[in-house]
C-alpha cells in the first residue's frame, strides 16, 4: 500500500472519530436543549392551569353572588358589567386553548373533554350574563356539577402533561447520560489510535527513507551501478526510488554519451589533422609542379641554343594542369567552407543535364586514359530539362566521376539516368576497390577518406564526396552509396526536376 494511500485512510478514521465526537455532542446538545423545552412547557402548563383553576374560580364565585341578588334583588346589570364579565369569560377561554397549544398527541384526549366541558360551562356562564337582566329567563347556576366536571378534567390534563414532562426528561437525561460517556470514549480512541498510526506511519516510512538516503548517498558517490530496491510502499516512495534508479540510468547513459561525443571530437580532430597533412601534401604537388616546370621554361629561355617547342608546349600543359588542380582544391575548400556557415547561395536556371554530364565526361578524358578506364554515357537525350543550379549540377558528376576514376584501374565506368514523376535518378557506376559497411557509412563525411591509408595511395583530401551531399541537399535531393570490397561502388544521385525555393514562372 503506498504512502499516500495510508495516510489518507489514517486521516479518515482520525476524521470519523472526530465526526462521531461531534455528532454526539451536538446531539447531547440537542438532548439538553429538548430537556429545557419540556422543562418550560411543564412549567408553562402548570401555571396555565394553576391560572385557569384560579380563573374559574373566582368566575364561578362571581356568578353565584350574582345569581343570589337577582333573585334578591331588582338590580339590573349594567352594560359595562356585560363587557367586563364577557371578556372575563373570554380570558378563562383563551388560557384553555392556550394549553392546547403545549399538547402533544399523548395529552389530546385530555385536553379535548376539558375544551368540550369548558365550552359548556363558559356557554353557560355567557348565556347567564347576557339574559341577566331578562326576567324570562330561569338559568340554574347553583348546579356544581359542569363546573366540577371542568375543575376535573383541568386537573387530570395537568397530571398527564406533567407525567409525560417527568419521563420525557428522564429518557433526555439518559440520553445525555450516553452522550457523554460515548464522547469520552470517541475522545480516548482518536487519541489511542492518533497515536498508533502515527507508530506504525513513522516506523514504515523510516524504513523506506532509509533505504533511498543509502541509495542517494552511493548514486552521489559515482556508483551509478547500484540501485534502490526492496521498498515496500508502491506509491510516491517507491515512484521516488524508480526515479532514482532512472536518474542513475540516465546519469550512466549520458556520461557513456560524453565519452562517446569525446571519442567522435577526438576522432573528428584526427580526421582535420589528417585532413590538414593532406590538404599541405596536395597543395605543394601542384605548386611545385607549377614552379619547377616555370624554372625549368626559364632556363630554356636563358639559354642560346634553339627552343623546343613542342616540349615547351607540353610543359606550359603540365603548368596549366597544375594550376587547375590547385584551383580545384582551394575551390572545393571554400565552398565546403561556405556550405557550413550557411553562405552558399544557389543560380536557378533551365538547363539540360545530359548535356552537361556530357561535357564533363568529355573533361574526363585525361584521367581516364592515364587509369586506363572506360566511360559508358547513356542516351540522356530523352531527360527532360532541370531548372537548378547548373554549376552545382556539373561540379557534383565531376567529383562523381573523378572519384570513379580514381579507384578504377583499367576498369568500366557507367553513367545512367532516368526520369518518374518530377525526379530525375542519376547513378555512377565503377569496377574499383570497393567499399565495406563501415567504409560507406563515413564516406560522405567531411575530411575523412574510406581508410586512413587511402590519402597516402591514392590521394585526395577527402572533401569530394562531402561536397557531393551537400550540393544534393542544397538542391533539394539526395544521394546514397552501394558496393562491395572487390566489387565496385554504385553512386545513386536524386534531385528534382524543380529545384525547391525556385520560381520557374519568373526566371
Amino acid at each position: 500500500m503506498s504512502l499516500r494511500r495510508r495516510l489518507t485512510l489514517s486521516l479518515f478514521a482520525i476524521l470519523a472519530l472526530f465526526a462521531l465526537n461531534v455528532g454526539t455532542h451536538l446531539w447531547g446538545s440537542y438532548a439538553r436543549n429538548e430537556s429545557m423545552i419540556a422543562y418550560r412547557s411543564s412549567v408553562n402548563a402548570a401555571q396555565l392551569s394553576t391560572a385557569a383553576a384560579q380563573l374559574l374560580e373566582d368566575q364561578r364565585q362571581q356568578i353565584l353572588i350574582l345569581a343570589t341578588l337577582r333573585e334578591t334583588t331588582q338590580d339590573k346589570l349594567d352594560p359595562t358589567e356585560l363587557a367586563e364579565a364577557e371578556a372575563d369569560i373570554e380570558s378563562i377561554s383563551a388560557g384553555i386553548e392556550q394549553l392546547g397549544t403545549l399538547s402533544t398527541e399523548v395529552t389530546r384526549p385530555q385536553f379535548e373533554r376539558l375544551a368540550q366541558a369548558s365550552n359548556f360551562l363558559l356557554a353557560s356562564w355567557l348565556e347567564f350574563y347576557r339574559r341577566y337582566n331578562d326576567p324570562g329567563f330561569d338559568g340554574d347556576m347553583d348546579d356544581p356539577l359542569p363546573y366540577i366536571e371542568t375543575l376535573e378534567h383541568l386537573r387530570q390534563l395537568e397530571q398527564r402533561q406533567a407525567f409525560i414532562a417527568v419521563q420525557r426528561a428522564s429518557i433526555i437525561d439518559r440520553t445525555i447520560a450516553l452522550t457523554d460517556r460515548i464522547t469520552v470514549l470517541g475522545f480516548l480512541s482518536s487519541i489511542f489510535l492518533t497515536a498508533l498510526l502515527g507508530f506504525f506511519l513513522l516506523r514504515y516510512t523510516n524504513r523506506s527513507l532509509k533505504r533511498l538516503k543509502t541509495g542517494t548517498e552511493r548514486i552521489g558517490s559515482g556508483d551509478l551501478n547500484y540501485r534502490i530496491d526492496n521498498i515496500e510502499d508502491r506509491g510516491e516512495l517507491g515512484d521516488l526510488a524508480t526515479a532514482f534508479n532512472a536518474m542513475s540510468d540516465k546519469l550512466g547513459n549520458a556520461i557513456e554519451e560524453v565519452r562517446q561525443a569525446r571519442d567522435v571530437a577526438d576522432d573528428a580532430n584526427a580526421a582535420k589533422s589528417r585532413f590538414l597533412a593532406n590538404v599541405s601534401h596536395e597543395l605543394r604537388t601542384p605548386l611545385n609542379a607549377i614552379i619547377g616546370y616555370s624554372e625549368m621554361l626559364g632556363d630554356e629561355l636563358d639559354d642560346q641554343g634553339e627552343v623546343d617547342r613542342k616540349q615547351f608546349q607540353r610543359d606550359l600543359e603540365k603548368i596549366v594542369l597544375s594550376g587547375r588542380q590547385l584551383l580545384a582544391l582551394i575551390n572545393d575548400i571554400l565552398d565546403l567552407s561556405k556550405i557550413e556557415t550557411g553562405k552558399m547561395t544557389l543560380h536557378h536556371e533551365h538547363f539540360a543535364p545530359g548535356h552537361i554530364i556530357e561535357q564533363v565526361a568529355e573533361g574526363m578524358e585525361p584521367l581516364l586514359r592515364d587509369k586506363n578506364n572506360r566511360l559508358h554515357l547513356c542516351d540522356c537525350s530523352a531527360l527532360p530539362p532541370l531548372y537548378s543550379d547548373a554549376t552545382r549540377f556539373r561540379q557534383l558528376f565531376m567529383n562523381l566521376l573523378s572519384n570513379a576514376c580514381k579507384f578504377t584501374d583499367d576498369g568500366d565506368i557507367s553513367v545512367t539516368a532516368s526520369a518518374t514523376d518530377g525526379w530525375l535518378t542519376f547513378s555512377v557506376t565503377d569496377t574499383g576497390i570497393g567499399m565495406d559497411e563501415a567504409q560507406q557509412s563515413r564516406v560522405f563525411d567531411a575530411f575523412v577518406q574510406a581508410e586512413p591509408a587511402t590519402s597516402a595511395r591514392y590521394g585526395g583530401t577527402g572533401l569530394g564526396l562531402a561536397i557531393c551531399r551537400e550540393y544534393c541537399e542544397l538542391l533539394g535531393g539526395r544521394i546514397s552509396v552501394r558496393s562491395e570490397p572487390g566489387a565496385g561502388s554504385v553512386f545513386t544521385v536524386v534531385l528534382p526536376a524543380i529545384a525547391p525555393g525556385s520560381n520557374p514562372a519568373s526566371a
